[in-house]
């Protein structure tokens, strides 16, 4: 499927179908008191966060790793990851016996980095400088894919990786009608739109009338950028969010694609509205959310689409963050 940018449906059924055996089925929580705040009529939060390794990103590394042939698979793979594909990856890898080597920038988080090695992946730290972290790491992991006759995997741009994420959408969209509900806004985060490719087709399939946000911390939108001007846009280093897992600084083809045929529109939001939303996640939901893992309900929370008298799905993507790190924000909400 490589000259296929765009999974069908049957494809992304495909997939669910294969990586359901494998990963949790995160809930879908409805929450009164924010529906109260944002003036929408329900609001639904599926917690990814609560996902085997700690986010969404399993579901496309364990579909991605069951389609290797068997000699790519018995060699292995290399990726770059800042943290959770690399999580993601490396736990896919260790359950199907596939090695696993991830490549990741040296300021990546230490939780995650320690986690991937614990998942049994070697890992391989980059120091970029002041040139782009995932370009540096992503041309250390060609390298080594290379010299070491690796199978190179792309952590978003790959239809396979979009497929696999799209069962998160297939499942929401499953417990939604569980619930006798229909989104109108969906809100999801964005890095390099792996998640947003595959959730946006699952509802543009199956429930064409619903709306796809998808959320970029300030500085980092590229996805939203390329989406306004009709091509990919790469945008400039510029400084750092703490939204470490949304710092791509372009979308891939393959989600671009995806996100393009579902017609996604972007919104951004800062580190302070990020912040607020882990800690409103926290005291209203019992959720403990990374960063990037709440950017979605930042741009709920921060009146950045209008809700109002709507139901609403925020896709909460991630949860892998340090106790420390994560009271650091905490005290700074």
């Amino acid at each position: 499927m490589a000259d296929i940018l765009v999974p069908s449906l049957d494809h992304l059924r495909q997939a669910y179908a294969v990586t359901s055996t494998a990963t949790q089925v995160t809930p879908l929580l409805e929450s009164a008191a924010l529906a109260r705040e944002t003036g929408a009529a329900r609001v639904f939060v599926k917690p990814e966060s609560l996902q085997w390794a700690g986010s969404f990103k399993v579901r496309g590394a364990y579909w991605r790793l069951k389609r290797l042939s068997p000699d790519e698979a018995k060699k292995g793979v290399v990726a770059y990851s800042s943290g959770n594909f690399a999580q993601g990856l490396a736990a896919a890898g260790q359950a199907l016996g596939i090695p696993v080597t991830i490549v990741m920038p040296i300021d990546a988080p230490a939780a995650k980095r320690d986690a991937t090695a614990g998942y049994g992946a070697r890992v391989v730290l980059t120091d970029h400088g002041d040139r782009a972290r995932e370009e540096v790491a992503a041309a250390k992991a060609r390298e080594i894919a290379e010299t070491e006759h690796l199978t190179l995997l792309h952590p978003f741009d790959d239809p396979e990786i979009v497929a696999g994420q799209a069962g998160a959408g297939l499942e929401a969209l499953d417990q939604l009608a569980a619930k006798k509900a229909h989104a109108d806004l969906v809100f999801c985060s964005v890095g390099g739109g792996g998640l947003i490719g595959g959730v946006s087709l699952a509802f543009h399939y199956l429930s064409p009338k619903t709306e796809i946000i998808a959320v970029e911390p300030e500085g980092f939108n590229g996805m939203g950028s390329s989406l306004a001007h009709g091509a990919i846009e790469t945008m400039p280093i510029g400084p750092k969010s703490i939204c470490d897992g949304l710092m791509a600084r372009k979308p891939g083809d393959a989600p671009f694609a995806a996100v393009s045929a579902a017609g996604v529109r972007g919104v951004t939001v800062d580190d302070a509205s990020v912040r607020r939303a882990m800690k409103i996640a926290f005291e209203r939901m019992k959720l403990v959310l990374e960063p990037s893992g709440a950017a979605s309900l930042a741009a709920l929370l921060g009146g950045k689409v209008d809700v109002k008298g709507k139901t609403v799905l925020v896709v909460a993507t991630g949860g892998n963050v340090s106790l420390a790190d994560f009271m650091a924000h905490m005290n700074n909400a």
